[in-house]
This record gives structure tokens, C-alpha cells and sequence, in this order.
């Protein structure tokens, strides 16, 4: 048959081709052709995902692997069929293979972009600031001129992963896992620290509270020191006053026994205990007379006392005899 039929996708932009010009075009077209002179072109509108694979070095001269996908849609359809072949032949399918080296030249145009960015960064900066690299790189894209001049439009780059080399990336666990440790060690020390200090505060507080309470009972002391001062002065001040109490009455009974004893004082003790008594006491008689047989000692030989002189002598009661006086020879 020369008669085709052609039945377009409404996310595919169709053109058909008469004599070298375009006759009809538009997004979804459904139409029959004259298969001899008709040539048909057809450009996807919807978007695709191409995924990529970078290897990268960073400022600081390391590798870095860059996982992704890059989301494109085509812009401008006419423009992309004007430097790329998307004719369809009779089977639907597109004639040459430049279809699929549009996302070829896209990711070459993202690469080299990446690689600005990348170099320009630390590998510790790649490595954690993947957003950075993401809206740098599609700001770069979307002002790209190999871009615009295909009349594509890149909707996202993404980054899936970053990557350095097995060696370097135990390097980085191994200084991250010290880092880590070095924290936690930090951690501990203070924690300790902070527990010392603690204790050292709860000493100094038992401290002071020992010291306060040993100056409150050193007050007391000197409290109850001083009042046992003031007692003991009392008390001198009182022995003093009873001393001189008791050296007055001393005084007095002295002067009282000098001024009583004044007129006898020149008397003969026998007369003086004669004339006291009167002679009528027994006793004192008798106490005289034993006072004049020891003064006259050397000119007794024997001496008889008898009981009943003894008896009344000593006092002794119920004993109604008179004493008869000693009997010597």
C-alpha cells in the first residue's frame, strides 16, 4: 500500500515532511500520508532519566565516583529535529541512532560541568555536600549553550552517591572513628570532672558546716568559760568578804578575851581556880590536886587510883559514888 496511516502519542511532537517542507506538525497527530514523498519525523516530549557515572578528582587531589541520573525533556522539538535525524521509517522505529546520542552528548555536557564543581572542593566538602554539587551543576545546565542549542530543557541532576577510593574511604572511617572516640573520651573526662567538681563542692560545704559548727561551740565554750570566770570571781570575792568577816570576828572575840582576861592576868592559876569555882566542884578539885602531884612527880613513889575515883572521873553514869582521892605512899 502507499497509503500510510500515522497515529501519534500525545507526548510525541510529529512533522511530515512534502518536497522539503513542512506540511503538518503538532504534539499527538493522527493522519494518512503518501507513503512515495511523505517523510515523517517524530520527537518525544516526555521526559527521560539517563543515568551516569563519573570519575572525578577533587582540590585536594583525590578520586571521587559520582552516581546519578540526569532528567531532561526536549523544549524546542523543531530546533532538535533540525540538528538531529528522528525520521521514522515504515516500521514507526527512528532510521538513524541519533536519538540515543542526545543523552550521550547530555551527560558528557553534565560531566564537564561536575568536574568544575568538583575540583573546586575539598573531599570532605564532596563528600557531604552533595546539594551543593546538585544546584551548581543544574545551574551550569540550564545555561549551558550545547544545551539550549538542542532545544533541551534539564529538569534535574541528582546525585545518588559519592564515592572515594576503598583506601581513602577506610582512612575516613578510621579518622571519624577516632574522632567519635576522642568525643566520647571528652564525653567521660568531663562527666568525671564534673563529678569531681561535684564532690569537691559537697567537701567544701561539710567543711564549712564543720567549720561553723566548731566556732559556734568554741563560742559556747568561751560562753560557758567566761561564766564559770564570772562564778570563780563571785566566789573569790565572797571568800574574800568571809575572810575578813571571820578576821573581825577573830579580832573582836581576841579583844573580847584580852579585855576579859586583862584584870586576872597577873594572878596565880591556882588562886585563879580556886576563886572561879569557889571550891564547891569536886572535879576541879580533884583536877588540881593531880596537877600539883605532877609537879611534885619526884617525890611520889607509889600511886593508888581507885575505880571509883576513875568511875567519876570519866563521867560515868549512874555511878553515885563520891571521890575519895588518890592515896599515895
Amino acid at each position: 500500500m502507499v497509503i500510510g496511516y500515522m497515529k501519534a502519542a500525545p507526548t510525541t511532537y510529529v512533522m511530515q515532511f512534502e518536497g522539503g517542507k513542512v506540511v503538518r506538525e503538532g504534539a499527538g497527530l493522527s493522519f494518512f500520508y503518501w507513503k512515495p514523498s511523505a517523510t515523517l519525523v517524530s520527537v518525544p516530549l516526555s521526559s527521560a532519566d539517563v543515568p551516569f557515572a563519573f570519575n572525578e578528582v577533587t582540590r585536594d587531589f583525590q578520586a571521587v565516583t559520582l552516581q546519578g541520573q540526569l532528567t531532561y525533556r526536549v523544549a524546542d522539538p523543531k530546533r532538535l529535529a533540525s540538528l538531529l535525524d528522528y525520521s521514522v521509517g515504515v516500521s514507526g522505529r527512528h532510521r538513524s541512532d541519533d536519538p540515543e546520542k542526545l543523552a550521550e552528548r547530555l551527560v558528557q555536557v553534565a560531566q564537564v560541568r561536575a568536574r568544575t564543581v568538583v575540583q573546586g572542593m575539598p573531599l570532605r566538602e564532596v563528600l557531604v555536600h552533595t546539594d551543593t554539587i546538585e544546584a551548581q551543576v543544574l545551574a551550569a545546565l540550564a545555561v549551558a549553550e550545547p544545551v539550549r542549542g538542542l532545544g533541551v530543557e534539564v529538569m534535574a541532576f541528582s546525585l545518588l552517591s559519592v564515592k572515594p577510593t576503598p583506601e581513602m574511604a577506610r582512612a575516613l572511617e578510621a579518622e571519624a572513628r577516632e574522632g567519635l572516640q576522642r568525643t566520647a573520651d571528652e564525653a567521660i573526662y568531663a562527666r568525671r570532672n564534673a563529678a569531681v567538681e561535684q564532690e569537691r563542692r559537697i567537701k567544701e560545704s561539710e567543711l564549712a558546716t564543720e567549720l561553723a559548727v566548731e566556732e559556734r561551740q568554741r563560742q559556747i565554750r568561751e560562753a560557758k568559760m567566761a561564766a564559770d570566770i564570772a562564778v570563780e570571781e563571785q566566789r573569790a570575792a565572797l571568800m574574800e568578804r568571809w575572810s575578813q568577816n571571820e578576821r573581825q570576828a577573830a579580832d573582836a572575840r581576841a579583844y573580847y578575851l584580852e579585855k576579859t582576861l586583862a584584870p586576872v592576868r597577873g594572878v596565880d592559876w591556882k588562886t585563879l581556880m580556886a576563886t572561879s569555882a569557889g571550891g564547891a566542884d569536886p572535879a576541879l578539885n580533884i583536877a588540881l590536886a593531880f596537877r600539883e602531884m605532877g609537879e611534885n612527880a619526884q617525890r611520889i613513889g607509889e600511886l593508888n587510883v581507885s575505880p571509883d575515883l576513875l568511875s567519876s572521873l570519866m563521867g560515868a553514869p549512874g555511878s553515885g559514888a563520891r571521890p575519895t582521892g588518890p592515896r599515895n605512899r
